[in-house]
């Protein structure tokens, strides 16, 4: 038997080493060009920077309301089965009930512009964003660090409200702080979507960088969970001159080395990761079926996103019961199993129609959904995004409850340059949502231990210099 049992080792290392040194040797880094995504035949950029404010007219409201006041009898849930056929009719209306009669959107609409908000045209399309600034004490020299953070589906900027005034508060702790620049995704929200189809993550990537340049800034750091984890990693791939460093709440890799590990470790973890994680990637017949499980909305997005928004989009109720749906079993898959899904032990249920609403004012959730069919297309798929190294120093922040976990070992397949790999003690997908705090900090020690390493690198490379300087005198 341990005979057997080696000779299948030796066999899956050669294996691997392989297809790691076939992989790599192929690597190379695509040029995707700067389209025009507007309608119609392109126009130049105005390249204007224009102040924005969220202002929802009184129709659009007395609308909502309208169609709330006219929502259907729900079919009755079965019994006993909580929320595992999806989201209880029951508990929906009495969400629709608050979301009617309770909430006020004239107050969450000021919350939500309490922040700087801007637009600008970049390749064709009108790019909302949130540029919000640190306020700098007059007695201490603190560096100031630009931070692109992108958001994902279903969710919206409204994910970084708490998250914010974190990343842009001076400590005594730091000598940097954070200027924060929080866009919309294309065909999210208040960002304008493509007329034209093939707008997918990286194509996206390219459309940040150029928000990035155009205000003014060169040099960066990202950050994103869900969506934004891919193409702020395709950004940072595509343009390493660029990013000084990423960070992402939802590191995952798909390459043939590190799926042929995950593969030996269902036979073999120690080898994968740390037996204290086991359970978190094996067995992997038990992690597929909760994939295949919450999957169901990523095929049908990434067929047919105009089908399944059109019914979205004209009933709040549906609108809702689609999105609030994710923000229970993806905050926490045990969820599923109470009677309130979870709904509130880490939202509001004003946080989280906030959320409902930015896609239902700017009837936003069809265009949203295209993101799905333009990122699973074949021609995106070519270009191989999810297996390219991130060659910028990254760290990865795994939060529990995230849909899917990769170890350390699997990870720097990807991340060659990961300087910091952290196990969050709670949470789940919406970290920036659920846990703010934990999440800055994450993101503070990463940025702190990069800045410390380019000093180090600096101190080196002038030291070199002066001896150079010195042997030619």
């Amino acid at each position: 038997m341990w005979k057997g049992a080696a000779v299948f080792l030796l066999a899956a290392l050669a294996i691997g080493w392989h297809l790691r040194y076939v992989y790599q040797g192929s690597v190379q880094i695509p040029k995707i060009p700067e389209e025009y995504w507007g309608p119609g035949r392109s126009v130049p950029d105005t390249k204007e920077i224009k102040p924005f404010k969220i202002n929802v007219s009184k129709e659009v409201i007395d609308d909502l309301n309208q169609r709330l006041g006219r929502t259907r009898e729900f079919a009755k849930p079965l019994e006993g089965v909580a929320w595992t056929y999806g989201i209880s009719s029951i508990h929906l209306k009495k969400v629709l009930g608050y979301w009617r009669k309770s909430y006020d959107w004239s107050q969450r609409q000021t919350l939500l512009n309490k922040y700087p908000q801007f637009t600008t045209k970049i390749q064709g399309l009108d790019i909302h964003f949130y540029h919000v600034k640190p306020q700098l004490p007059k007695n201490r020299n603190i560096r100031v660090l630009p931070l692109l953070m992108v958001h994902g589906w279903p969710g919206s900027v409204v994910e970084f409200q708490k998250i914010i005034p974190l990343l842009t508060q001076v400590s005594a702790e730091r000598d940097f702080v954070f200027e924060v620049i929080a866009p919309s995704l294309p065909g999210y929200g208040f960002s304008s979507p493509a007329s034209k189809p093939g707008l997918g993550p990286a194509q996206v990537a390219v459309v940040f960088k150029n928000l990035m340049l155009r205000l003014g800034i060169n040099t960066f750091y990202v950050q994103g969970g869900d969506w934004g984890s891919l193409i702020t990693s395709i950004l940072a791939t595509l343009f390493p001159e660029n990013v000084i460093g990423a960070h992402s709440n939802m590191c995952f890799v798909n390459a043939p080395l590190s799926n042929f590990l995950w593969f030996i470790g269902n036979y073999i973890p120690s080898l994968v990761v740390e037996s204290e994680h086991q359970s978190k990637m094996y067995p992997i017949s038990e992690k597929l079926s909760w994939l295949i499980e919450e999957s169901g909305y990523f095929h049908l997005q990434a067929t047919k996103p105009d089908t399944v928004g059109t019914g979205l989009s004209d009933s709040p109720a549906g609108l809702a019961a689609y999105i609030l749906e994710k923000f229970s079993t993806w905050t926490n898959p045990s969820y599923k199993l109470r009677d309130d899904g979870g709904l509130t032990e880490k939202f509001s249920l004003d946080e989280l129609l906030d959320n409902v609403m930015v896609y239902w004012v700017t009837n936003s959730i069809t265009t949203s959904q295209r993101l799905y069919a333009e990122g699973f297309s074949k021609a995106h798929h070519a270009h191989g995004f999810q297996s390219l190294p991130v060659s910028v120093p990254s760290a990865c922040a795994m939060f529990p409850y995230e849909l899917m976990y990769f170890s350390e070992t699997l990870l720097r397949q990807r991340y060659p340059k990961m300087i910091q790999f952290t196990h969050a003690d709670k949470g789940g997908h919406f970290a920036a949502f659920e846990e703010p705090e934990l999440l800055a900090i994450d993101i503070f020690t990463f940025v702190n231990k990069n800045e410390q390493q380019l000093k180090e690198e600096q101190r080196i490379e002038a030291q070199q210099q002066q001896e150079s300087d010195q042997r030619k005198a």
